[in-house]
């Protein structure tokens, strides 16, 4: 959520830059309804003072009958406003969290995902001698996806992997986990990407899998709801990425600025409806209502929060570089960063059986909105209390293991072990 005071300091900024997200808000209107809500919030305070000094006199020996009548009056009408108050804060927060975040200043403006911004391309596209199968071939042909099975048990767009795929994907998060606990490697990166930031490694979490209604919508994740998972007859819901819990797990707490920044890599089986996907990647196992991802979240005060986004980038293409994989660096226009983010990039990633760079990674860049309605602060060392600011990237999802499966495979189906992989494979050269 904004801080209100900014919006009625920069309400024609706010307008646009909502126009420029695709948002439809009018910010005229909002501030008229805040206008409403602060004439009623005067009027309550007033009458509440008027009612303790009221009570104070009655105090005071046998109150007399005018005192009595006037006592009763104001309560009654306090009673009315303290209910159209009440009306008037739901109508003005219903309206209010429609708004979205401010947009870095670099952000490009832009009005569909083809305004996105190619800014770094590394490696180039993995050759062949013979025609590169997708992943759902490969896996085809080792038996490592099964969704058949997994469509009589759950449905459709679930499946169960097997075999030593799942000794990759196991092997991929051991080794981007002790990556990102070990100090050295994170001072190097923050060395190499001119960052003015702590070393302080990552703290492994196993968080939970369910998260409650207030704190999801906190969070500004859960809409659009039709495409979450509601758990029936409990204020709970199916998160739908580690982040949601991870970034929410300090809400109404007051932080110690010492203990900044606190890092997070956490794995979790996440759910999407992937409401409105009909037709598109029905093969293997791109679009799925059940996804594997390791994710990090940074929790940091407001003067590191933009290298803390910019170490999570730097993070993703370490990674990406030590499994020699081709990417594209690619930052989000206006458009697609989405509501509560202030500046976005994806990592998309070579796929040689699709021909074509595909998202595998995202880097979200909050600055305080998500802290706001969390309520998770900082006490400064000058004992001044403050918002943190939240970060959240992707480590890895399983359309990375995708792309190891495409960019290391061999003409008999089976794949090669990126050098990387190797300590955590038992020895195995493919698979």
């Amino acid at each position: 959520m904004l801080d209100i005071k900014y919006v009625r300091e920069n309400a024609d900024k706010v307008q646009k830059d909502s126009e420029n997200k695709g948002c439809k808000v009018n910010v005229s209107e909002i501030l008229k309804l805040d206008e409403a809500r602060r004439v009623l919030q005067s009027e309550v305070d007033d009458l509440r003072q008027k009612r303790n000094e009221i009570a104070a006199k009655m105090k005071n020996g046998k109150p007399e009958a005018d005192l009595i009548k006037e006592g009763k009056k104001v309560k009654d009408r306090l009673n009315e406003l303290e209910t159209e108050l009440a009306k008037a804060e739901g109508t003005f927060t219903l309206e209010f969290k429609k708004l979205p975040n401010t947009p870095h200043e670099d952000v490009p403006v832009g009005q569909s995902e083809s305004e996105n911004v190619v800014i770094k391309t590394a490696g180039k596209p993995t050759s062949f001698s013979f025609k590169p199968k997708n992943h759902w071939e490969l896996a085809q042909a080792r038996g490592w996806i099964d969704k058949d099975r997994a469509a009589k048990v759950t449905g459709a767009r679930f499946a169960y992997i097997k075999g030593d795929l799942v000794k990759l994907w196991w092997a991929m998060q051991q080794f981007a986990v002790d990556e990102m606990t070990n100090e050295k490697v994170i001072e190097k990166l923050i060395k190499e990407s001119g960052l003015k930031i702590s070393s302080k490694p990552f703290t492994p979490v196993l968080p939970p899998l369910m998260i409650r209604t207030g704190v999801y919508d906190a969070m500004d994740r859960l809409e659009p709801r039709e495409e979450r998972y509601k758990i029936e007859g409990e204020d709970l819901w199916l998160q739908g990425s580690a982040e949601h819990v991870l970034g929410s797990m300090h809400a109404e707490e007051i932080l110690d600025e010492k203990d900044m920044p606190l890092r997070y890599v956490g794995f979790a089986s996440s759910f999407r409806r992937e409401a409105g996907a009909a037709g598109k990647d029905m093969e293997g196992i791109i679009r799925m209502h059940q996804f594997d991802k390791l994710e990090m979240v940074s929790l940091s005060t407001k003067e590191t929060s933009l290298d803390e986004h910019l170490l999570a980038v730097a993070i993703q293409e370490h990674l990406n570089k030590k499994l020699g994989l081709p990417y594209q660096v690619i930052q989000k226009c206006t458009f697609d960063i989405g509501k509560p983010n202030a500046r976005g990039v994806d990592i998309d990633t070579w796929l040689p059986g699709q021909n074509k760079y595909r998202e595998t990674h995202t880097a979200d860049y909050m600055t305080d909105y998500q802290a706001r309605r969390l309520k998770t602060r900082v006490r400064r060392e000058d004992s001044v209390v403050e918002l943190v600011h939240n970060n959240d990237a992707t480590v890895f999802a399983q359309r990375s293991m995708i792309a190891v499966m495409e960019n290391y495979q061999n003409e008999d189906a089976t794949v090669t072990i990126p050098e990387a992989l190797k300590p955590y494979m038992g020895g195995k050269e493919r698979i």
